[in-house]
Formats: C-alpha cells, sequence, structure tokens
C-alpha cells in the first residue's frame, strides 16, 4: 500500500516501522501542547525546543522553514507566498497564518506544535489565535526565554568557528588550545558576521522592539512563563518541564 507521499509500507525496515509504532503509542498517552517559544539569539531556544518535541511529541513549526517547505512543494499558498518573495515584499501575516494552518493538520502535529519565530507582532499573534479558535484550540503555553543582554553577548561573541569541518569554539567556555587556530589542523578560527558586538546590538534591539507587545499581549492572558534563561541547559530544560506539567 502507498502513502500520499509514495512511500511504499513494504519497502520500509521493519524496525523502522516498529520504532515509529511504539513512539506513536507513547505519545498516545501525552497530554496536547500548543507553545510559543520567544527568546533572542543565543537564548537557548535551539537547545530546548527538540527537548520539549521528544518529550511531548509535538511537531517544531520555524516559520522560514515552512515557507520554504511551501514555496517547494508548490501549494497554492506557496505559489503566492513565491509570488510575494520574487517581488521582494514581505509575505503578508494571512499567508504565514494559513501556511501554519497547513502545517498543524499534519499526523506529526496530531499532540500539538512548537511555534518557533513566530508572532513577531501582535497582529500577528492575533491572527494566529483567531485560526486556532476556528479550530477549537488555542495556545497554552508561551516560554519567554529571558536574559540578560549582557549574558548574550558575552555567549555570542566568544563564538568562534573552523569553517571547514564546522567545529565551534567559545573564547570563555570551549577555547581552543592555541588562540584563534583550530586544535585539529592548525587553521584559523573565524568569527560569523552575525556573531558580532555591533550586528548583535542590532538584532537585539529589533528583537525588544518587536516582541515585547507579544509577550505582553500574551501575558494578559495569563500564559506566559517567563524561563531564567542564563542557566545552564539542564537547569533551563527542569524549568521548562515543570512549567509544562503545571
Amino acid at each position: 500500500m502507498a502513502t500520499a507521499s509514495s512511500v511504499n509500507l513494504e519497502d520500509v525496515p521493519s524496525m523502522d516501522l516498529m520504532t515509529e509504532l511504539l513512539r506513536r503509542m507513547k505519545c498516545s498517552t501525552k497530554p496536547d501542547k500548543r507553545l510559543i517559544l520567544i527568546g533572542p539569539p543565543g537564548s537557548g531556544k535551539g537547545t530546548q525546543s527538540p527537548i520539549i518535541k521528544d518529550e511531548y511529541c509535538l511537531c517544531h513549526l520555524a516559520t522560514g522553514d515552512m515557507l520554504r517547505a511551501a514555496v517547494a512543494a508548490k501549494t497554492p499558498l506557496g505559489i503566492k507566498a513565491k509570488e510575494a518573495m520574487e517581488k521582494g515584499e514581505l509575505v503578508s501575516d494571512d499567508l504565514v497564518v494559513g501556511i501554519i494552518d497547513e502545517a498543524i493538520k499534519k499526523p506529526s502535529c496530531q499532540k500539538g506544535f512548537i511555534l518557533d519565530g513566530f508572532p513577531r507582532t501582535e497582529i500577528q499573534a492575533q491572527k494566529l489565535d483567531e485560526m486556532l479558535e476556528k479550530q477549537g484550540v488555542k495556545i497554552d503555553k508561551v516560554l519567554n526565554f529571558a536574559i540578560d543582554d549582557g549574558i548574550l553577548e558575552e555567549r555570542i561573541t566568544g563564538r568562534w568557528m573552523h569553517p571547514a569541518s564546522g567545529r565551534s569554539y567559545h573564547t570563555k567556555f570551549a577555547p581552543p588550545k592555541v588562540h584563534g587556530i583550530d586544535d585539529v589542523t592548525g587553521e584559523p578560527l573565524i568569527q560569523r558576521k552575525d556573531d558580532t558586538a555591533a550586528v548583535l546590538k542590532s538584532r537585539l534591539e529589533a528583537f525588544h522592539r518587536q516582541t515585547e507587545p507579544v509577550v505582553n499581549y500574551y501575558t494578559k492572558k495569563g500564559i506566559v512563563a517567563n524561563l531564567h534563561a542564563e542557566k545552564p541547559p539542564k537547569e533551563v530544560t527542569a524549568e521548562v518541564q515543570k512549567v509544562l506539567s503545571s
């Protein structure tokens, strides 16, 4: 039997089928969760998101990835998004919400989702709520990765990498044996342009300007959990689990 995606189940290894079946059985007992993650670059969202996804059997929805997937799949909304992007226009809020609407109907999103990178404005938050309301569901929790800008600057501006291998270092937390030199090859390390203090400052200013109204919007609904994102990752994970089990 072939599915809509043309995967013949007879050709899928038995171990893979059993693993997926066991995962789905485990997931069936989990509570549904619809979450939004908010946090500046370097706040630890990328570390915690896969842990939350696996623990609660959620799908991870990053709006940039979804837009690219919709364009590649040539869905009606993807075609409209491509037209906007080719004209150099921003993709409209209604289009993005429509693409999220399509995505959350997939089997992988049956138990809920993690939204990352959306909503960025209060109007987007309202449109998202309206769409979910039509489906009889709502956002359960907004995880706000709160962290001081000074700590972020130390975290991010200390990052260096070896471009050929992708090995990463940090001047404070994981320094190379010789400053500026890759441990394995002896080749020079580089810093991504996004990791410089000047770029970070402008990104943080934009982040605060955009997202404070969104956090305030959901705070009024009583669903924001402010996490201590400056803590070590394991402590943040424990804090997240406590928030989501309450």
